[in-house]
């Protein structure tokens, strides 16, 4: 699925929850923990854009660099 959004937008937590494919709370932990920015409006939580896909590329690096990982200890393991 492909969806089209201006930059700058700000969105739910909802909308961020479906974008990372995660549940909303688990949106709201990430939010509360300080890995994602945020603004309160009133009493809702609104996510930027960019901080969200910042987030997800920083996510994205963090599993390459454990499957290299993992793929350097195989192949340690199989030399000895």
């Amino acid at each position: 699925m492909v969806t089209l959004v201006p930059v700058g937008t700000m969105l739910t937590t909802q909308e961020a929850a479906d974008m990372l494919n995660v549940s909303r709370p688990h949106v709201t932990k990430l939010l509360k923990e300080g890995k994602i920015g945020f603004e309160e409006v009133g009493r809702h939580r609104r996510v930027p854009l960019q901080a969200l896909m910042a987030y997800r590329e920083e996510r994205r690096l963090s599993r390459e660099a454990a499957l290299g990982e993992l793929a350097r200890m195989g192949q340690d393991y199989d030399n000895a």
